[in-house]
């Protein structure tokens, strides 16, 4: 993903306008956890996991959006959703925003049981978003580095400034409240075919084209591994997707890697830029951080106001 990302036809800049703040501030640990795209990836799977649990919202996705047919196409454009909504500026942040969420309000029907949904049932939109920052927070957390309780839960408030653009009513203030959420929902949780075969493409490599595919397998493995065993155990996912020795090492090893190695024309960097801050602004050490963000005028927290 580059500087002039595109969503829906239309053109992101992450480096323009000069000034212009993002809907989550420089010191939080959003920007922390999204600079890493191994994250992001097991994350990602994660959320849809838990999200293709209830019926209604595997229904939902499956039925109306262009996963099984174009899992690139549909993946880039989740990932630039969340990245734009991190540090995008503000007004391409609402205006992708504003897009997810007409798309969402033409998506209804029934699941096969004979349930109805509809996208933008409130209720649905609290879990799909309590699940993205389940998913990414656990993935960073556990193959990345390790998050502090207290960086969690800051995690988690700080996640309602772009949840409640998104038409979200409550959002977890903690892990305690998300699991709270889950076991709200667990009677509603069933194992299908879909869901296997969501990891089926997964493991396949086709909605990350050109990365080994060992990786894929570990990835899925990962990101099974990261479910409440209550719900591993309720989809119904056995052995086959135990997560290995191997698989642990080379996912830490690659994330590892990539935590160290900023890249000037991701989101990430072009972020920091636009802001007055160190390209490399993410990869400093909390000091240095510090000392950048009071240099361009960014110790306060603008976003709160803004909201």
């Amino acid at each position: 993903m580059d500087e002039m990302s595109s969503y829906l036809g239309w053109k992101i800049d992450f480096s323009q306008p000069v000034g212009e703040m993002s809907l989550q501030h420089p010191s939080s640990v959003q920007w922390r956890i999204f600079k890493n795209p191994i994250a992001l990836g097991i994350g990602g799977v994660v959320a849809v996991l838990l999200e293709f649990a209830d019926a209604r919202i595997r229904s939902g996705v499956w039925d109306h959006s262009t996963y099984k047919a174009d899992p690139i196409g549909r993946s880039k454009r989740t990932g630039v959703a969340a990245m734009v909504g991190v540090y995008g500026p503000q007004s391409a942040a609402r205006r992708v925003i504003q897009g997810v969420t007409n798309m969402h309000g033409r998506v209804n029907g029934l699941t096969p049981g004979g349930v109805e949904y509809r996208a933008m049932d409130p209720d649905l939109l609290d879990w799909v978003s309590a699940t993205a920052a389940y998913g990414f927070l656990n993935a960073y957390d556990r193959f990345v580095a390790p998050v502090s309780d207290a960086d969690k839960d800051r995690y988690y408030r700080d996640g309602a400034t772009v949840a409640r653009l998104y038409g979200v009513q409550y959002t977890p203030r903690s892990t305690a409240d998300f699991m709270a959420m889950l076991d709200q929902r667990l009677d509603r949780f069933e194992p299908h075919p879909i869901v296997e075969e969501f990891l089926a493409i997964i493991q396949s490599g086709k909605a990350a084209p050109g990365t080994p595919r060992f990786l894929h397998r570990a990835l899925a493995r990962a990101s099974v591994s990261l479910l409440p065993n209550k719900v591993r155990d309720k989809l119904a996912l056995g052995p086959a997707f135990d997560l290995t020795f191997f698989d642990r090492m080379a996912l830490r090893a690659v994330a590892g890697f990539i935590e160290k190695k900023p890249d000037r024309n991701g989101p990430p960097c072009q972020a920091s830029v636009r802001l007055g801050l160190p390209f490399d602004f993410l990869y400093q050490n909390s000091v240095q951080q510090e000392q950048a963000l009071r240099a361009a005028g960014l110790l306060s927290d603008p976003v709160a106001d803004a909201a």
